[in-house]
């Protein structure tokens, strides 16, 4: 009898800590989306873009959410099926959280087409749910099991190896580059600037990714022992990291049709200045993630 008492106790607290990760996630969804939700321009690119290029994003959305789930689910995920379980909650939680804030600023309506109202909503849910999953590591507290879970080996490669420290890079550059892509800002700053400008944008971004992890005492950020030399991080981790946050801007510049019909010096000047934002994106989610 005791132990039946105890098995429900621990069923009622798993419970309870589930129910309190989907309110982060909510309000994750909300606080990280809120910038794109009132964004004109994916109001407009949810209803005109290439279907497909929309479909590649919501696609490549779903196992990017299964690995952050990984590492920072709704509770602590020891298993693949529930990382895949907390990834499709979280993109439940961007659907619904970005439908519910489009109607209510009037985004959706009921004389608009089926594909336009599905189109809006789809485009804002892929940053609602990475906002959902960043919203319960950065909303929530900490505990015992979630130590044991970031003592697990599996996390810990996630994590901390090399292949998982790219790819936090990743996930933090494309969660600002969809912010700020689909802005008409991006051309206008692109054809304003010279060569050289664009050379110490390249610089500064590195010199900021570099610096937001190594150089600037930020909490959460890494630490080099005194017989590693500076080099050695920027060669390893910065510079293939603004490779990884080059091929992001490159990515998402494609999928909101920025790349359509212009010459590869323009392409390459509307990257080096989505980089510097993305950059920045990349440096901050080594440092929460």
């Amino acid at each position: 009898m005791a132990r039946t008492d105890t098995s429900r106790n621990h069923l009622r607290l798993r419970n309870r800590k589930f129910a309190v990760g989907l309110l982060r996630g909510a309000a994750g969804a909300l606080i990280f989306g809120i910038p794109m939700l009132m964004t004109m321009e994916l109001w407009f690119l949810g209803f005109y873009m290439e279907r497909e290029r929309l479909l590649l994003l919501l696609v490549i959305n779903i196992p990017m959410l299964v690995l952050i789930a990984h590492r920072i689910g709704f509770e602590p995920t020891f298993t693949w099926r529930e990382a895949v379980r907390d990834a499709f909650i979280a993109y439940g939680l961007g659907i619904i959280t970005s439908a519910l804030v489009l109607g209510l600023l009037g985004v959706l309506s009921h004389d608009q087409s089926a594909p336009e109202l599905l189109g809006k909503i789809a485009l804002q849910a892929v940053p609602a749910s990475l906002g959902a999953m960043l919203g319960r590591s950065q909303l929530g507290g900490r505990d015992d099991n979630e130590d044991e879970h970031q003592n697990d080996p599996a996390t810990q490669e996630l994590s901390t190896g090399y292949g998982g420290e790219l790819f936090l890079m990743a996930v933090g550059a494309l969660f600002l580059n969809l912010n700020i892509a689909p802005t008409e800002e991006i051309i206008a700053i692109s054809f304003k600037m010279s060569f050289w400008h664009g050379l110490a944008a390249v610089l500064v971004s590195v010199m900021l990714m570099h610096g937001f992890v190594y150089a600037v005492a930020f909490r959460g950020a890494h630490s080099l022992t005194p017989e590693v030399p500076m080099w050695h991080a920027l060669v390893r981790f910065t510079l293939p990291g603004y490779v990884v946050t080059s091929a992001i801007s490159l990515y998402v510049l494609w999928t909101f049709g920025r790349l359509d019909d212009v010459t590869i010096t323009q392409a390459l000047m509307f990257m080096i200045v989505l980089n510097f934002p993305g950059a920045i994106g990349a440096a901050a989610a080594r440092l929460i993630l």
